[in-house]
């Protein structure tokens, strides 16, 4: 995607050959500004403290992680320790134990001497995949939205309704959910996106806002409790979500207050999609609600918000009362059936273990 005219991704070789680049994504929308990691100590520093999220990013900088670990220390003791400290960085999201399983099959069978240039060009080949398989996501949400629109009538504007980042910021490059969007956007569909703030962290309003603004996407930000109103009021035609984990049956994890969304969405019989890539899906787990790790964050970010200020300072505030304690799940489970389908790469599907199989068998 390009930020004032340059095409950018998320995250990409240095050309010393030494180091990564990633967006500081803390830093956003207010700034935009990029760091060097140069350890994989500092790409494991970068998703525990999500300078980079989105589960896709997250696999993509775990690889890049083993590939900085791997020009340190190329020994077998040195590729175990990089995967056990990285895969310990984000417990929630698959797409990080799915990256780093593949690199350790990649690399483990290799002399320490040839693992160096193997890992960076493994790493290399993980981010132009995630890239492929969101821009497939993009064109078969496409066909989804053109269906929708349709039946509406094909007239007036088509409003999808969003949470969290599901943008290229969450990915090498396109996005999941918003994938879909930027296709038909680019296409002359008349989109307008609401965008849910998405407490605590505000991805949503600083981050989702942020690129469709610089995409040119007509967006409203509205916050968290307001998607059920205008779904009530036939303001939402469609919603679409990502996910950070999507179980062999169909359940899928993403941020808090996805779950919310997706009753609402059914009470009020509004299509409700997940994008997702494949390497998305664990098929080692059924049950969501019950199995999937839920990723307790810290108090501050429900506490403190970052913002800038009238005379233009970036500063942090503080919204809760000294002394308040606050509870912070980073994510929630959608059950299968309050799912209208999945947008994968390779298709639409019902969101259930035989729809899953139909597309990955």
């Amino acid at each position: 995607m390009r930020v004032n005219g340059t095409a950018w991704r998320t995250i990409w070789p240095e050309d010393d050959g030494r180091a990564v680049g990633i967006i500081d994504q803390t830093r956003l929308p207010h700034a935009f500004e990029t760091l060097r990691l140069t350890s994989m100590e500092a790409a494991a520093h970068a998703i525990s403290a999500m300078l980079v999220r989105g589960a896709p990013l997250i696999g993509a900088t775990a690889a890049w992680g083993v590939a900085l670990a791997m020009a340190e220390d190329a020994s077998d003791t040195g590729l175990e320790r990089a995967y056990a400290v990285l895969v310990a960085t984000r417990p929630t999201a698959i797409n990080l134990r799915w990256a780093l399983d593949t690199m350790k099959a990649r690399l483990a069978p290799l002399s320490p001497a040839e693992r160096p240039a193997a890992a960076r060009a493994h790493a290399a080949a993980i981010c132009d995949e995630d890239v492929a398989l969101n821009e497939a996501i993009g064109s078969n949400g496409l066909e989804v939205i053109r269906s929708l629109y349709a039946t509406k009538g094909g007239t007036g504007t088509f409003n999808i309704l969003t949470h969290c980042n599901a943008g290229w910021l969450a990915t090498v490059d396109w996005g999941t959910a918003l994938a879909p969007i930027y296709k038909a956007h680019d296409a002359g569909l008349p989109i307008h996106v609401w965008v849910d703030e998405t407490r605590p962290r505000n991805q949503g309003a600083s981050l989702t806002a942020w690129e469709l603004n610089s995409h040119g996407v007509p967006h409203t930000v509205i916050v968290d409790n307001a998607g059920g109103h205008y779904m009530q009021h036939g303001q939402v035609d469609m919603v679409i979500v990502g996910t950070d984990r999507t179980t062999a049956q169909g359940d899928v994890c993403n941020k808090i207050g996805t779950y919310l969304k997706a009753l609402a969405a059914h009470d009020n019989n509004v299509p409700f999609y997940v994008a997702l890539p494949g390497p998305t899906i664990d098929w080692t787990v059924n049950d969501g609600v019950k199995e999937i790790p839920i990723e307790e964050r810290s108090q501050a970010e429900v506490t403190r918000l970052w913002g800038r200020t009238e005379d233009g300072a970036l500063t942090w505030v503080t919204v809760t009362p000294k002394g308040s304690p606050a509870a912070n799940p980073a994510f929630d489970v959608t059950p299968a059936r309050l799912i209208t389908g999945l947008i994968t790469e390779r298709g639409v599907c019902p969101a259930s273990a035989e729809g899953l199989r139909g597309l990955y068998a």
